[in-house]
């Protein structure tokens, strides 16, 4: 195994939470309040890494330095950068260009927190070292931030000013002197092909013992839909085992799965069946719902479980088999999402924030799109079409057929439960305000399977239709909320 401490679970920022978290006064999280959540996330339900965000918001680079000094008795026992991790999320320059110089003053930054970690331990630990890069797309993305990092964060300190002193005699050095860089990847193409990025990268920096990649699971679920990208995963697991047999390098990869079904179905009751299904894979994020909308009991036992679970083999799958069903079921759900698109749009702005965020909206940040249909973040699409009583895991599932489910069943055992905890949402007295041709083929997927319809949720939504067919929008975000609460999730 790998010489790091690589954490099982993965806190982050995602705002897929209904209830306000104990230690924050507002819904919306921000400023102090993230700080005290790495805190929470550490002591409180023993999750071993905090992802911090450092695009789409206000970036506050200073978090070592307010961590060590705010919590100091906490940090004195448990290192930071040695039995607690923070793992910094930087915009991408190929995507987010009006973004881009927020990537060169985080990397600026971590020299910076060494020295407060240093100052705060007297020994020279790395509170940071990695960073993850969102829409990774080619292995040269990530060489050119290693390369930034060592050629002009670190090594800057060796220029001379004047024929006086060099950067480091006259300000200190500059460490650490590499910093390990995570590809996120979270295209199709990319996805079913993630060995190409990573066996280019690895090769062009000469890593040797471990890398880690990161495998999103919600904003492919969006473009793609929820089962396309289930499949989609189990064919880059496999890929990225067959490269570690190669090049003999510990690939560790991380999931990036919320608790809504669309999203990952990863939640403190249901964390068993999610190792079952991905068995591969070294680190599970933990995103706000699963931290904040369930029993802390069921919480930390949750994340002990992880923590004491070892990784496996990836699940074998046909990979021209996955493919065709993919390609298959990506259509059928593009061509019905292109129908739903208005009615989305249309509810999204009553969608409660639950943080403050300034990027992927209006001029700013990459958008979501299918074809040329604008969205909402994943979040906010999944938490739209539940609010209507339509679950967005079964748009799309009408084109399998029998030998797809036999053979999807075999690959993806948690298929059925997944779709029942699904459907247990569905309206069907709401169905008629949607198109015919999406009607009609609920039928025939309510038929795979057995469920029950959760009743309470049932009301609430009714509630939601009524009061946006009279236009009135007193209490929607609020009946909204509700039906978060009934589900364990906003989005």
């Amino acid at each position: 195994m790998p010489k790091h401490n690589v954490s099982r679970a993965m806190s982050t920022q995602h705002p897929d939470n209904v209830n306000t978290p104990f230690f924050s006064d507002s819904a919306e999280l921000a400023g102090e309040d993230e700080i005290k959540e790495v805190f929470y996330a550490y002591s409180h339900i023993h999750c071993k890494e905090q992802l911090w965000d450092c695009e789409g918001k206000e970036v506050d680079n200073f978090v070592v330095k307010k961590l060590l000094t705010k919590y100091e008795p906490y940090f004195k026992k448990h290192v930071l950068g040695k039995d607690v991790f923070l793992t910094l999320r930087v915009p991408n320059p190929s995507v987010e260009k009006n973004e881009a110089k927020i990537l060169l003053e985080t990397l600026e930054s971590i020299p910076r927190n060494f020295d407060a970690a240093k100052l705060f331990y007297d020994d020279d630990i790395a509170p940071i070292f990695e960073i993850a890069l969102p829409m990774t797309t080619d292995y040269r993305e990530l060489v050119r931030i290693a390369e930034y990092y060592k050629n002009h964060v670190v090594g800057k300190q060796h220029h001379r000013l004047g024929n006086d002193v060099t950067i480091a005699e006259w300000i200190g050095k500059f460490q650490p002197e590499t910093i390990r860089i995570i590809p996120l990847i979270e295209t199709k193409e990319t996805i079913l092909n993630p060995d190409s990025i990573v066996e280019g990268y690895l090769k062009e920096e000469k890593i040797e013992d471990y890398q880690r990649v990161w495998l999103a699971r919600s904003d492919p679920a969006l473009n793609y839909g929820n089962l396309a990208t289930v499949l989609m995963l189990k064919v880059a697991f496999q890929k990225l085992n067959e490269l570690q047999e190669k090049l003999s390098i510990h690939l560790l990869p991380i999931l990036g799965c919320g608790s809504a079904p669309f999203r990952g179905n990863f939640k403190p009751t249901n964390i068993k069946n999610c190792i079952q299904g991905y068995p591969s894979v070294y680190t599970y994020t933990l995103q706000s719902a699963f931290k904040y909308d369930y029993n802390i009991r069921d919480v930390t036992n949750a994340v002990e479980f992880l923590n004491e679970s070892k990784p496996g083999k990836p699940v074998q799958v046909d990979e021209k088999k996955c493919i065709s069903t993919i390609d298959k079921l990506m259509h059928e759900y593009r061509k019905q999402v292109k129908l739903l698109g208005d009615f989305v749009n249309n509810i999204s702005p009553y969608i409660p924030s639950r943080r403050k965020r300034k990027l992927h909206i209006g001029l700013y940040g990459y958008s979501r799109s299918v074809g040329d249909l604008k969205l909402p973040r994943a979040i906010t699409f999944c938490a739209a079409l539940y609010s209507y009583g339509l679950p967005p895991e079964i748009i799309g599932l009408n084109v399998l057929e029998e030998k797809d489910i036999d053979y999807i069943k075999d690959i993806y055992p948690n298929f059925e439960n997944d779709l029942k905890d699904s459907l247990q949402y569905l309206n069907e007295d709401n169905l008629h305000i949607f198109p015919n041709e999406i009607v009609e083929k609920i039928d025939k997927i309510k038929k795979m399977v057995d469920f029950e319809t959760n009743t309470k949720h049932k009301k609430v939504t009714s509630i939601i239709l009524e009061d946006l067919r009279k236009k009135d929008y007193r209490l929607l975000t609020e009946n909204i909320t509700r039906a978060g609460f009934i589900r364990g999730f906003l989005g």
